[in-house]
């Protein structure tokens, strides 16, 4: 079962003798698997987890909760990497070289660190078929093309000299990994788009001996040569990662489903913005940069809603939603995504009768002017301007806009003192959608002059004009 905003997947694995059926690595939407269950006539016997991930908020313990399931957990790494509530949900520990049975599916548990200490992989065999296994779900340790990024515990958690420990803990697993036969199935964890890799392949399964062949990480026999080929061109880890390993760890609360929160009056919601709430608009940008309320921000319920809200949204304090066309459904969309990566606290939503309330009070919505890049090198030409680029660091290197500033769109709230309010502020991305975002955040922080380029950089490179390449 694959999730588009997150670039996951979970695993159904069911036996037709027994009708007994396992979830690996499910994610918070657990009434998924409990459809799929049922369409396949199994019922959920088993639940379990590659490791405590960076990614998303964990669902083992919920939908282990809601049916039964006996849940199985990883007993490795040491005392920072056990789950604080293994003992209270009955769970299972389990260690290399352990098993458990799903019918007549054999599990074999594989301790395979690097990516996070404790992480497993588990390979199945179907032995009424064969007593040789078929395939092992591997998590986040290797992928379509890639492997597990090493490097999390030290950008996100803060972990200073874990990076390049991970990376020799992973190249020695990928060493054991080797040995086992070229025909075995690999069932990954994630797809292209994770920020768990640099470069996952779009393909949603691959066999192990593919990898040996394409997988530019089984290419590498010397130690220090895959650590630096492994640490180099990571992206930047959203600042929400740093949450998962404590949600996870502890146990995402249980929630019974999803809940809309409550509707409050516009005028409501705006009092609360007054106040210093955080009101995310989840609008296509378009319509909010033709007009918006002061201070709230633009994070589009679009395949890459939950990654931005994970960067941009406190974990520490209720936020409220802003949707103005059907909004019931739309808010039910964002809860379900919000929820995804652990951010439960959204306090309540409005409609567009939040836009209408400040327009009825005599006050003028906001807009974010569009710039093309012709207007944009006329204007360049005749005073001066703050040009930001707010794309990842890889593609800054690539190319970049002569005379740009570069700070990512995820640390561009942190940055915000080295921009200038004393002239236009350009803000620019690969083709508008970032840099969409990036613009409604300036405003909010109280920068007055703030322009978005149409089409970014693709679209001034198509119109002619020069941009700069790293060394």
């Amino acid at each position: 079962l694959y999730d588009d905003s997150l670039a996951q997947t979970s695993y159904l694995v069911g036996c037709q003798a027994t009708g007994e059926a396992v979830v690996i690595d499910p994610n918070r939407d657990v009434e998924q698997y409990i459809a799929a269950a049922e369409a396949e006539g199994l019922r959920i016997s088993a639940v379990t987890e590659t490791h405590i991930h960076a990614d998303f908020a964990s669902g083992s313990r919920e939908l282990a909760a809601r049916t039964g399931a006996k849940l199985y957990l990883s007993d490795e790494g040491d005392a920072s990497w056990k789950y604080a509530f293994a003992a209270e949900a009955g769970a299972v520990l389990v260690r290399d070289g352990d098993s458990f049975w799903v019918g007549n599916a054999k599990i074999e548990v594989l301790h395979t660190p690097g990516h996070t200490p404790e992480h497993l992989c588990f390979m199945l065999t179907d032995t009424r078929a064969s007593h040789r296994p078929m395939g092992i779900f591997t998590g986040d340790f290797v992928f379509v093309g890639d492997v597990g990024r090493p490097d999390l515990l030290e950008k996100a958690a803060k972990v200073v000299g874990s990076a390049a420990s991970g990376a020799r803990t992973l190249f020695r697993s990928l060493q054991r990994f080797k040995a086992l036969p070229d025909y075995l199935q690999i069932w990954p964890g994630h797809g292209a788009g994770s920020a768990c890799g640099k470069g996952i392949g779009a393909v949603p399964q691959t066999s192990l001996g593919y990898e040996r062949l394409a997988n530019w990480a089984f290419a590498y026999d010397d130690e220090d040569a895959f650590v630096s080929a492994v640490l180099a061109g990571q992206p930047e880890p959203p600042k929400y990662f740093a949450q998962m390993k404590r949600i996870n760890k502890e146990g995402p609360p249980i929630m019974g489903g999803f809940r809309r929160p409550p509707r409050r009056p516009g005028g409501q919601l705006l009092v609360r913005l007054a106040q210093g709430a955080t009101v995310i608009d989840t609008r296509p940008f378009a319509a909010f940069a033709a007009g918006h309320v002061p201070g709230t921000l633009s994070i589009p319920l679009d395949y890459s809603f939950a990654t931005w809200a994970g960067w941009l949204i406190s974990y520490d304090a209720p936020f409220f939603l802003l949707a103005a066309d059907d909004a019931p459904r739309v808010v039910d969309q964002a809860v379900r995504e919000l929820a995804k990566i652990g951010l439960d606290q959204v306090a309540g939503y409005a409609g567009g009768d939040a836009l209408a309330a400040w327009t009825v009070a005599g006050r003028e919505l906001e807009i974010i002017p569009q710039i093309t890049p012709e207007d944009l090198a006329a204007l360049a030409r005749t005073e001066r301007v703050a040009l930001i680029d707010v794309r990842g660091e890889s593609e800054w290197l690539e190319a970049r806009m002569p005379a740009a500033r570069h700070i990512a769109l995820g640390y561009l709230v942190d940055r915000l003192d080295e921009i200038p309010r004393d002239r236009p502020v350009v803000v620019y991305c690969r083709s508008g959608a970032r840099s969409s975002i990036a613009a409604g955040l300036l405003q909010a922080k109280g920068f007055k002059d703030v322009r978005n380029l149409v089409g970014g950089i693709a679209r001034w490179q198509a119109a002619g004009h020069a941009v700069e390449r790293a060394a």
